[in-house]
């Protein structure tokens, strides 16, 4: 493959860069599935530094907002995330047990509002609408329902198979050149 394609450069990462991707995702989900405790430790302190990032980047913004009320309702903002964030990353495990608990709440309440819109239109496909939220509320429950022990493992299994499932999406979009060609 070449990095032209009908006279105009190509953005796309070659077929190997792409096959390589998707084993080394792969690779890294099984890893993580390997010891999803510490999958979900780890989960834990980066989602609190990226929240100690972010609240920092916040209240720098704070200083580019016009009034005072703009203002401190941005600062406090940013204070909040860097609270928050430091939180998570002094104490991981606590950290963890917070984040899937809110996980549990927020599939709940995201597949009651899917399944509420599937209904609504159920004329235009809602029946796939009405399954995602069937499937949102079974998840959130389930989370709900074994807490505190699921925020042991939730976060850790969650990014396994994310990582598992998006290394096949770029196998399969690797390997989708050569179907063409062939």
């Amino acid at each position: 493959m070449t990095a032209y394609e009908n006279g105009t450069a190509s953005t796309a990462p070659p077929t190997a860069v792409r096959l390589l991707l998707g084993l080394v995702l792969i690779v890294g989900g099984v890893f993580v599935l390997g010891d999803i405790a510490l999958a979900t430790v780890i989960s834990a302190i980066v989602i609190g530094v990226t929240a100690i990032v972010v609240g920092a980047f916040e209240m720098m913004h704070a200083f580019w907002m016009k009034g005072w009320g703009g203002f401190v309702w941005q600062f406090l903002l940013g204070i909040l995330y860097v609270v928050f964030g430091a939180m998570v990353v002094s104490q991981p495990l606590s950290g963890a047990l917070v984040l899937t608990y809110i996980l549990g709440l927020l599939l709940t309440a995201s597949g009651v509002v899917r399944l509420f819109v599937g209904v609504k239109r159920w004329s235009d496909v809602g029946w796939t609408m009405v399954l995602s939220g069937a499937f949102g509320i079974l998840a959130g429950l389930v989370i709900l329902t074994g807490w505190p022990m699921t925020g042991l493992w939730v976060l850790g299994f969650l990014l396994g198979i994310d990582l598992i499932s998006h290394g096949i999406a770029w196998l399969t979009y690797g390997w989708l050149p050569a179907a063409k060609t062939a």
